[in-house]
């Protein structure tokens, strides 16, 4: 099981996933100087992130590029998962609802979401 990550963490750990696989130094000029972060603070918590097992690093020609363990799907439903467990009780009562209230919702958002509730359906209807 990894260690959780922080929310300044979390922020970079993103961006690799998107972006990787990238160097310290990619991502201190490419995500860091336009948030304000030295490349010293950059590699601190990237260094961190592999240290808690949630980013691995290979030498390319010299020099460590970095990746994500895991694909970034996978990434943020881990991060859902855990808002969901700790700060909502294991309740998705009060996530549902927000959604509901939401102001912006995409055409593609909303189509992931109704894909997602005929999934739960589907799911639900195999239990019985």
């Amino acid at each position: 099981m990894k260690k959780p990550v922080g929310d300044q963490e979390l922020v970079v750990l993103r961006w690799v996933a998107e972006h990787g696989p990238v160097t310290v130094g990619e991502v201190a000029e490419r995500f860091g100087e336009p948030q304000g972060l030295a490349r010293s603070t950059i590699l601190t918590v990237m260094e961190r992130l592999r240290s808690k097992g949630h980013l691995t690093r290979r030498k390319v020609e010299g020099v460590y590029q970095y990746s994500s363990s895991v694909p970034l799907a996978e990434l943020l439903r881990g991060v859902v998962g855990d808002f969901v467990k700790k700060s909502l009780a294991g309740s998705l009562s009060p996530f549902a609802t927000w959604l509901s209230q939401a102001d912006e919702v995409s055409d593609d958002e909303l189509r992931q979401l109704e894909e997602a509730v005929a999934r739960l359906k589907s799911k639900k209807e195999g239990e019985e």
